[in-house]
């Protein structure tokens, strides 16, 4: 962290010049790491931070650097692990409760593809149909009127949606998406 920079300007300035996201749609500091032990050497505090970048991202990576699912990650250092485990537990709990989608879809898109960010962060297949009408009740998807072009093998042209909201807000704070079953 520089001298004239806060936290959080410290971790959208280290996302531009590491990974080079220059455009996060949603960041938010997590939790403070500050255990003694947490690490060998000079005691170190680590604040971790949840960032999501909408799809279609594509930054250019350092050689050093790759993208890792998050239910298939190397081996990492010290509590690293903990801290990933933490952020992706928040992120599942706020699909629930607030229209956070909005930071991992494209600006429109057709319901499958939500279905696709929801089912991969949630970690099990999501129905569109009931995610359409759960989102659509709160508020937090719209239909733009517009749709897809058919596919290879024709039908009827998906509509198109959008996030009603591009900033984070509860939208029914005691909703919890559970997997079917």
């Amino acid at each position: 962290m520089r001298n004239d920079e806060d936290v959080t300007a410290s971790a959208r300035r280290q996302l531009a010049e590491k990974v080079d996201l220059r455009e996060i749609a949603h960041l938010e500091q997590l939790a403070v790491f500050s255990d003694p032990g947490r690490v060998p050497g000079v005691r170190t505090i680590a604040s971790t931070f949840l960032g999501l970048v909408p799809s279609p991202a594509d930054p250019e990576l350092p050689d050093d650097t790759h993208w890792h699912p998050v239910d298939d990650l190397p081996p990492m250092a010290f509590d690293h692990a903990t801290m990933v485990s933490h952020a992706h537990s928040r992120l599942v709990a706020k699909m629930s409760y607030t229209n956070i989608g909005f930071a991992l879809a494209p600006t429109e898109f057709v319901l499958s593809t939500l279905r696709d960010i929801y089912s991969v962060v949630l970690g099990y297949q999501v129905d569109a149909t009931n995610l359409q009408r759960v989102l659509v009740r709160r508020g937090v998807i719209t239909r733009t009127g517009t749709t897809a072009r058919s596919g290879r093998s024709g039908g009827r042209p998906a509509a198109r949606y959008r996030f009603t909201d591009a900033e984070l807000r509860v939208t029914d704070e005691f909703a919890a998406l559970r997997p079917p079953g």
